[in-house]
């Protein structure tokens, strides 16, 4: 299991879609949006919340279609299903090394690139304790998607399609979060939401991710 998650992170790392690239992008939207609303920094303190959520969504987005499209093509994939290892804990682990090539840098950039959105400083906690707990949730639905889309030819927008609604709740909580935290209101609510999806969904997706893979290797 540790030599499998070495494995993803070198390939995360070598192939220039994980740390790199999500990283890029977050740093791409942030510094964008005061030019498309303006500088003012009541109104960029409003919208901070969502847009720092909206960016760290749409980064992790970026690098699924690599999680096992790579193993896909080299045969690896079809060495793990007939592994002693069983195929949940294999999707749980490329699960885990998306996380820690995606999810986590981003969570630590967030609070930097959030001075640039003009945060209330009060939210900067809010901000890192919400990603936290709800970026492992994004990482894994990923991986479900990803297990849909493996094998097929550009299945990028496919997975796109696929994912996108499943972050909705994880977004709205996620955000709700930082919002209630600038605005010094009680965050207990989202918070719990916020942690019952990311538990619910490590819980049940690897399960159904390893479903999916199974299928898809019968019709190959």
């Amino acid at each position: 299991m540790i030599a499998l998650l070495l494995r993803d992170l070198r390939l995360a790392v070598r192939a220039g879609g994980g740390f790199g690239l999500g990283l890029a992008f977050f740093l791409i939207v942030v510094t964008l949006v005061p030019f498309g609303v303006g500088p003012e920094g009541g109104v960029l303190a409003r919208i901070a919340p969502g847009i720092l959520w909206l960016g760290a969504l749409l980064a992790c987005l970026l690098s699924l279609d690599r999680i096992f499209a790579l193993d896909q093509e080299d045969g690896s994939l079809d060495l793990l299903a007939t592994a002693p290892i069983p195929m949940e804990a294999v999707v749980a682990v490329k699960a885990l090394a998306h996380w820690l090539t995606t999810g986590l840098p981003l969570t630590i950039a967030a609070p930097v690139l959030a001075v640039l959105l003009h945060l209330p400083q009060g939210a900067y906690g809010w901000l890192v304790l919400s990603l936290l707990l709800g970026t492992p949730a994004l990482s894994v639905l990923g991986t479900f998607g990803a297990a849909l889309t493996v094998g097929l030819r550009r299945g990028g927008l496919l997975l796109s399609l696929l994912v996108l609604p499943l972050y909705v709740p994880t977004l709205i909580f996620g955000a709700e979060l930082v919002r209630r935290g600038a605005e010094g209101r009680t965050v207990e609510v989202p918070l719990l939401m916020l942690a019952g999806i990311t538990a619910a969904t490590i819980a049940l997706m690897p399960f159904a991710s390893a479903a999916a893979i199974r299928m898809n290797l019968r019709q190959t």
